[in-house]
């Protein structure tokens, strides 16, 4: 697979339209999945064509040879923007606007039931599942270290069975997103690590309807800009489809 497209380079930073299915780096899903050695992925396809940014990335835990370049990451079957630094520089750079939070993430979620209000927050605090490796939870009490976690979100529309929101992290936590809707009781439709165990994935969805649609960020060179990626085939159907659903009835 290497249907990666740049949504905006400059000297320091890539920032591309990652494609659902695709891994960012190979070390993010040891446990979670099993690891085919031969399976393409995002630090690939950067190699093979940024061979410069090879040893980008924090040489404290050696991440720039397993993960060159990325300051952030998206789930496999999350599609959208993802930013890459170019060199150490930057790499510095953008990792201290994502922990101050300069960053506005902007994520569109297709949630299963009706949302009642217009908007909210999430404050939950997010651990490590005791019953699955591969999941975390959000509650207010929970065992085990947690990490503060919140999530804003404003609703689009809502369908029939169905509620499409904005929904921006304020923090970076593995699966935040996906764990927080799940907590108030309105998982991100399709989801199979989240979701209920029996679920219909509508309209032939095959992978969780999460898309990271923007990114505003001041570049290192001092401009203000936002990195837009257009919403995914796959999931523009879904909500066509929907649509066309709710006007027929």
């Amino acid at each position: 697979m290497e249907d990666v497209q740049i949504i905006y380079e400059d000297d320091d930073i890539i920032a591309v339209n990652k494609p659902a299915g695709l891994l960012v780096h190979p070390a993010e899903n040891s446990k979670s999945e099993a690891r085919n050695p031969k399976q393409f992925t995002l630090v690939d396809w950067l190699v093979k064509n940024y061979p410069e940014i090879k040893n980008v990335g924090d040489s404290s835990t050696g991440s720039g040879q397993e993960r060159p370049g990325i300051v952030h990451r998206l789930d496999k079957d999350t599609s959208g923007v993802l930013l890459v630094a170019k060199n150490q520089k930057s790499f510095e750079y953008l990792k201290s606007q994502f922990k101050e939070k300069k960053i506005k993430k902007t994520y569109l979620a297709l949630m299963q039931g009706q949302l009642k209000e217009k908007n909210g927050i999430i404050d939950l605090p997010i651990g490590k599942s005791k019953k699955d490796f591969r999941k975390k939870v959000a509650q207010v009490k929970t065992a085990g270290k947690t990490r503060e976690a919140v999530t804003e979100y404003r609703v689009i529309k809502k369908f029939r069975n169905y509620t499409l929101a904005e929904v921006s992290p304020k923090t970076g936590r593995t699966h935040q997103i996906r764990v927080h809707l799940k907590a108030i009781g309105y998982p991100v439709v399709c989801d199979k690590l989240y979701g209920p165990k029996k679920q219909e994935c509508p309209f032939g969805l095959t992978r969780h309807f999460l898309h990271a649609s923007s990114l505003e960020l001041t570049l290192p060179n001092g401009a203000r800009i936002k990195l837009e990626a257009d919403l995914p085939d796959d999931l523009q159907n879904v909500l066509n489809m929907l649509d066309f659903k709710n006007n027929d009835n």
